[in-house]
């Protein structure tokens, strides 16, 4: 019945200065918003990231050049230039058992024309089994060949929004297209495909990779390999076959000394899910030292209310109040102020989470919405940690005050 009594004498107090008792929440509003945007958009991207590796394969190995322990990325994805890997490295790895294709890829971002129509395009210089791994196809012409990767053809295949960029329907099957001043005939277009595996395939140029080294980026190295296996029951093996080849062509004795990484789909998504796990719980205690500063607002706010209401603590402690019933009084209102602040931060950081995630899809992304139990109990413990903690020092001020003395308080 006390404690009943206690949070409806609280509730009218708070009431009764509406914007002081706003403010007061605002730190904890803004807090534990933080902390549900920042748990659903790291959601929202492990969903990404694994719709995107579904989208590509379970069965696929990427290489990438340069080291990398188990649980971390390769170096080459942390932007370092690693040159260790070469299209010969592609064709050794193609001829291993259970390996049904493999290509190297190479990669840049360049203006493409065509009469006086410009667009800007992702430019991937690949092997010609493409196709066998990405699961595209061309809707006219063909894909270029083995044949035009060792002679260097000058050869090129669109993407659908190339087409629809560039040629606007004209056939664009024997057109010649200009990339960094050389000159490229497209024989082929792919059917639209739109992103998969980080990619809008629909506005890529795709060149021999050989091509796309020596006339548009100007080097001799991949930037990295993929591999399709037969069967996913042949993937650790397969994945030791490479490593055990890798090393012999590199001249590799100690596996510490790989200048390369080979991870399959799983063990991708296991290392990106370790790096925004470590992210997540980063940007949570930054937020948690935003919660602590809100926590002190309302320390402060509490004890200038404790000030102004001297004169009602001395006349309820003359009636016969107690200490510990003074001390419940502060520091209820204190925690209903916490629980207030995280029941609106938690709507907004909600409401907030949805529309990031409209937007994400609209921009043709498979981002899921989620929002997390973690998400909400972390919320509520905080938010009672804090109310707790801060609440208490005022609290305790004013039990402290002798009746008589705050009767006579002005």
């Amino acid at each position: 019945m006390f404690i009943q009594t206690t949070i409806k004498q609280s509730l009218k107090n708070l009431r009764a200065q509406k914007m002081r008792s706003f403010l007061t929440m605002l730190g904890i509003i803004i807090g534990i918003s933080s902390i549900i945007i920042i748990t659903s958009v790291v959601a929202g991207a492990q969903s990404l990231i694994t719709n995107q590796f579904n989208s590509i394969g379970s069965n696929v190995i990427g290489i990438m050049p340069g080291g990398g322990n188990e649980d971390g990325p390769p170096a080459a994805a942390m932007g370092i230039v690693i040159t260790s890997l070469t299209n010969k490295d592609t064709e050794a790895i193609a001829k291993l058992p259970h390996v049904d294709a493999a290509s190297s890829y190479v990669s840049a971002t360049e203006t493409v024309s065509w009469s006086n129509q410009k667009t800007t395009a992702s430019i991937y210089g690949t092997s010609a089994s493409y196709p066998n791994l990405a699961d595209v196809e061309t809707i006219q012409g063909s894909f270029f060949s083995k044949e035009d990767e060792r002679n260097i053809s000058s050869v090129a295949v669109i993407g659908q929004q190339i087409n629809d960029d560039l040629f606007k329907g004209v056939n664009p099957i024997g057109e010649k297209i200009k990339i960094k001043n050389n000159k490229f005939t497209i024989i082929g277009l792919l059917e639209p495909v739109g992103t998969a595996g980080f990619q809008n395939i629909d506005n890529m140029v795709f060149l021999p990779v050989t091509t796309a080294q020596k006339k548009v980026v100007g080097i001799n190295h991949v930037g990295f390999i993929r591999a399709r296996i037969d069967n996913e029951e042949n993937m650790d093996t397969t994945v030791e076959d490479i490593k055990f080849l890798l090393r012999d062509r590199h001249d590799v004795e100690n596996p510490e000394d790989d200048d390369f990484t080979v991870r399959s789909t799983a063990d991708a998504m296991e290392a990106l899910g370790t790096v925004t796990n470590a992210l997540q719980f980063f940007l949570i205690a930054i937020v948690f030292i935003s919660l602590i500063v809100g926590g002190i607002g309302i320390m402060n706010i509490m004890l200038a209310s404790v000030t102004e209401r001297i004169k009602e603590i001395g006349l309820r402690k003359a009636v016969g109040a107690t200490k510990s019933q003074i001390t419940n009084q502060f520091l209820t209102e204190t925690i209903i102020i916490s629980f207030l602040g995280a029941i609106i931060g938690i709507i907004i950081g909600i409401v907030i989470s949805y529309l990031i995630s409209i937007i994400v899809n609209k921009l043709d992304y498979d981002w899921d919405f989620t929002i997390t139990s973690f998400s909400i109990i972390l919320s509520c413990v905080f938010a009672f940690a804090i109310g707790l903690t801060f609440g208490i020092y005022p609290a305790k001020k004013a039990a402290k005050f002798d009746p008589i003395t705050a009767l006579r308080y002005e």
